[in-house]
């Protein structure tokens, strides 16, 4: 299928406008609600976070002052920080919604978008989930059209695509025409922004916040009158993202079978190719004594060593881009949540040690959600464990009941007990006129959660 230079960006936008006129799909509205609830959660659950706290020391010296509410927390910004926190926060753990076609993260910068804008009056809150939807779609299409060459480039395509994402979703909720909304992607293609040389740093989670950051300021400058170009066109930023734009991906129907409906939730807190080595790892740790391991063999897909193949990282964030430790911490453990990726466990001798025998053995018949693990032990028999399809996986998506765990487990330290059931009814709720503002207060502490 081809699309002419002059035709791509603007049939784009005026396909997403007529959308965002729309009632949401079914399936796409349930997968935006598990998305956003997703998104919620691991926003919440980084509500501390180093990179939290230093953006709002920033902020503070620099006489930040707002509306916008910091999720998780009692402080206020403007919508520039605002989204950039949000943002950054619901992708500093590597915890949050993957689409594994693009290995794009599509909720944390279109999440910065709906919090930045909270303030914005429209008729309900079906609006800010309807962008949402949008924002997440947008991002993924676009991924679609440009992958896999995008990423083999070396760009984190979560902040490259996220931007368009963040665009969309606020054009959504402040209700821009087609002519509107293809000026703000215009502005957005000039913002985009991040590689992959980031990955085991705090920049990482900063590209979707800042992705998040410059949606809301491209959006702006089209309220402003910005001039509309052929941003997605032949001569436009697709075509400097990769070989070749498949448009097929591009202008898929926008009435049934969504790339959001193939968003996944992740079960562990790093990156989502090693989770079939993880799931193995589990799996065998009760059949296997820690301090007999002599040797530990990983068979996976190729992207396992290209993304995850850091030996002994130096701090948590290092550690969710090896699969080594993932595997370790499987084993030591019997379960990996954040505190397996704390600073703590990333440089504890036994971690270190069984990180020390493990051997990634990739090949291409391996699919990229299944592995096994073989482990070696000086006083017993081989223990072999594999798994076909990892948890979280489109073949084994997390249910309903293990979200609400996960989302629990993520905002229960920060907000209390019962606060991931509280939050899961304000999204289950978000269609009446208040919705958005009732999700909102039920990601705040108490005493903020009367001031929304």
């Amino acid at each position: 299928m081809s699309t002419s230079v002059s035709q791509r960006t603007s049939r784009f936008s005026h396909d997403l406008a007529h959308a965002a006129s729309r009632p949401l799909p079914d399936g796409a509205n349930r997968a935006a609600r598990r998305s956003l609830f997703n998104v919620l959660g691991t926003t919440i659950g980084a509500a501390t976070s180093p990179a939290v706290e230093v953006m709002l020391a920033t902020a503070s010296g620099l006489e930040v002052s707002g509306p916008v509410p910091v999720l998780g927390r009692r402080d206020t910004v403007d919508r520039h920080w605002g989204a950039l926190i949000a943002g950054t926060a619901g992708h500093y753990d590597d915890f949050d919604d993957t689409h594994l076609a693009t290995v794009i993260h599509p909720g944390a910068a279109t999440l910065g978008a709906l919090v930045a804008l909270s303030d914005t009056p429209v008729s309900s809150g079906e609006v800010f989930l309807r962008a949402l939807a949008l924002g997440c779609e947008a991002q993924l299409r676009i991924g679609n059209a440009i992958s896999p060459n995008h990423y083999d480039r070396g760009w984190h395509i979560t902040g490259t695509c996220g931007v368009f994402g963040a665009t969309v979703a606020a054009a959504v909720i402040l209700g821009y025409d087609a002519d509107q909304l293809e000026a703000a992607l215009a502005a957005a293609s000039t913002m985009t922004l991040g590689h992959r040389e980031a990955f085991g740093s705090m920049t990482k989670p900063f590209h979707a916040g800042k992705a998040a950051a410059n949606g809301i300021l491209a959006a702006q400058r089209a309220a402003d009158g910005a001039a509309a170009f052929h941003a997605l066109g032949d001569d436009g930023i697709l075509t400097m993202f990769a070989d070749a734009v498949d448009d097929v991906e591009l202008f898929g129907s926008w009435d049934r079978d969504w790339e959001l409906e193939r968003n996944a939730f992740k079960p562990y807190p790093c990156g989502i190719v090693a989770h079939p080595a993880i799931d193995a790892a589990i799996e065998a740790s009760a059949q296997v004594t820690a301090d007999t391991i002599v040797g530990i063999d990983v068979s996976c897909h190729p992207l396992v060593p290209e993304l995850m193949g850091i030996e002994q990282p130096a701090d948590g964030l290092q550690a969710r881009f090896s699969a080594r430790h993932g595997v370790a911490v499987g084993l030591l453990d019997g379960i990996v949540g954040l505190a397996q990726f704390s600073d703590t466990r990333a440089t504890s001798a036994d971690a270190t040690r069984l990180r020390a025998v493990t051997r990634l053995v990739p090949g291409d018949d391996c699919a990229r959600d299944a592995a096994t693990v073989t482990v070696h032990s000086s006083d017993r028999h081989d223990v072999v464990a594999h798994v076909p399809h990892a948890r979280g996986s489109l073949a084994r998506p997390l249910t309903d009941a293990e979200l609400l765990a996960k989302v629990s487990a993520l905002t229960e330290p920060v907000l209390g007990d019962g606060s991931g059931a509280a939050l899961l009814r304000a999204v289950e709720n978000i269609g009446t006129p208040t919705g958005f503002a009732d999700v909102l207060s039920a990601a705040l502490p108490a005493h903020e959660r009367e001031q929304v």
